[in-house]
């Protein structure tokens, strides 16, 4: 069955309220018009913006220019904008295309060759392509876009800040004739979606999608504030306000750039574990000297999930939410040395599939990057003073990554004199005003802000994807939880919880 310019309906995670909980729906999705591209997604992670936005705390944003659908633009939307999948359907023009058949859910190209319509038409991905849609478009035709200043686009914005496409400023989406906007543009939290052809990156086919998915918000604003926006040079010291993805990223870039010290400040401390800890592998001994292979690890604050098997034994098994730290004083004679320079953590757990034994596992994790870690309800002193003492004057850059305006204020003027830099990454509520005393600024220090982390999504985030690939920044890391898109509200819930950084939501199962 051809579905060239049908309607497809598919399940989707609907916000009717805010506040409420998630329905999922049978929804309609609209063939895709000039310029659009319909995808198929396969995976999606939950966001802090998501989770944000559904609170309502966005709504004046995002309805301003629309105030007479305001109910409709904080209630009907479909949330989600970290995602990957793949084209299922782009509008062509004056040229052949391939379009894709539906058979007991797997789709395949069919080798058909017809002009869907004329018009400006879809030119740099097809049928099939793998895809990460980008709420930071790219159209590299506008002011923004030719200026070289900036990573922003101005083409669609005026369609995707209230929810609708450019075309004819309607809504691709419906749920029994009743329109379903859309977020930021992607709308993920769906199994299929439409969006702009500007906001299409196409990566490698060979790319994992239930990782790279994170490419598409966290980890770009995070590495892309360190490296694009503040270009943070070797032998700085760093402040990193919210040990959350982003900030964790912005650790991670820092890092990378060669920073002497980087100091994560956060008012839960138990954060300093997973900023600390990250990926790691090796072989593990259980106690009646059996032995499993570990693949991959995953660290949070309160649990970790691994892949492991049994040796001799063919299959993989992954485990996640192991909970519990081991006793020291019990079986210390199993214990084993490792000369580990890095933080060793060791954990019982019970493998699903395999013999119940109970097993001693001690990992080598590799380290984000933070060298320091405050805590400012441990100090009298406001957190920004604290800094500067412990530092002899002052950071070289601050970046504040949780959206609180106090905060960023607190990360300007922990800043050093005469050059320090301060990048507000977090997103503020609607309303919220900044404010310092002049003569912070007078006397050298910069405030600047970051969107996507000043990467250009089309060009950049396939680079991302390749520099993934070959092991060059982390994004495994960063999952602690899988879910399926049936467990969406679950999944929000989690992100409330300490133990949880990004949680990927498989879209088909």
């Amino acid at each position: 069955m051809a579905f060239e310019g049908q309607v497809i309906t598919c399940k989707a995670a609907v916000a009717w309220e805010a506040n409420k909980p998630l329905v999922i729906e049978d929804v309609q999705v609209a063939p895709p018009q000039a310029g659009e591209v319909r995808i198929k997604i396969l995976f999606t992670a939950l966001c802090h913006t998501d989770a944000y936005t559904w609170s309502g705390k966005k709504s004046e944003i995002l309805c301003k220019k629309l105030k007479k659908r305001l109910i409709l633009r904080v209630s009907s939307r479909i949330l989600g904008h970290e995602a990957a999948g793949q084209v299922l359907f782009a509008m062509l023009t004056n040229s052949s295309f391939c379009y894709l058949n539906a058979e007991d859910d797997l789709w395949y190209i069919c080798l058909h060759r017809i002009v869907e319509s004329v018009g400006e038409g879809v030119t740099e991905v097809k049928a099939g392509d793998h895809v990460i849609p980008c709420y930071q478009a790219e159209c590299r035709e506008c002011k923004f876009c030719k200026s070289g200043k900036t990573n922003l686009c101005g083409k669609v914005r005026a369609a995707t800040g209230v929810g609708v496409m450019m075309t004819d400023r309607k809504s691709r989406f419906s749920v029994k004739g009743t329109p379903i906007y859309h977020f930021m543009g992607t709308s993920t939290f769906s199994q299929y979606t439409v969006v702009h052809d500007v906001s299409v990156a196409k990566i490698s086919p060979e790319a994992p999608l239930d990782k790279v998915c994170l490419l598409g918000c966290g980890v770009p604003t995070g590495l892309g504030a360190v490296w694009n926006t503040a270009k943070v040079e070797a032998g700085s010291i760093v402040a990193v306000f919210g040990l959350g993805t982003v900030g964790l990223a912005v650790a991670e870039g820092a890092k990378a750039a060669g920073a002497s010290r980087i100091i994560g400040v956060d008012i839960d401390s138990k954060k300093y574990d997973i900023a600390s800890l990250g990926r790691g592998g090796g072989i593990i001994s259980l106690w009646d000297k059996e032995l499993v292979e570990l693949e991959d690890v995953r660290v949070g604050t309160h649990s970790i999930s691994l892949r492991c098997r049994m040796r001799g034994k063919e299959e993989w098994v992954m485990v996640t939410n192991v909970y519990g730290l081991v006793n020291p004083n019990e079986h210390e004679d199993s214990l084993v040395e490792y000369p580990y320079e890095t933080i060793l953590t060791v954990l019982y757990i019970v493998l699903d599939g395999f013999p119940q034994h109970c097993v001693r596992f001690v990992l080598d994790a590799k380290n984000f990057g933070v060298t320091e870690f405050v805590n400012p309800k441990d100090h009298d002193k406001p957190i920004q003073q604290v800094l500067v003492d412990l530092t002899d004057g002052g950071v070289d850059y601050s970046f504040e990554c949780i959206g609180n305006v106090s905060v960023m204020r607190a990360a300007l003027e922990c800043c050093h004199k005469g050059w320090g830099t301060s990048v507000i990454v977090g997103v503020a509520a609607s309303g919220e005003e900044i404010s310092t005393r002049p003569f912070q600024l007078v006397t050298g220090r910069v405030w600047k802000g970051t969107a996507f982390g000043g990467f250009k999504s089309r060009s950049q985030v396939p680079w991302l994807v390749e520099k993934y690939m070959k092991k060059e920044i982390k994004v495994d890391e960063y999952i602690t939880h899988n879910l399926t898109l049936g467990e969406i509200n679950k999944a929000f819930d989690l992100m409330h919880e300490r133990g949880c950084l990004r949680c990927v939501l498989a879209t088909h199962t």
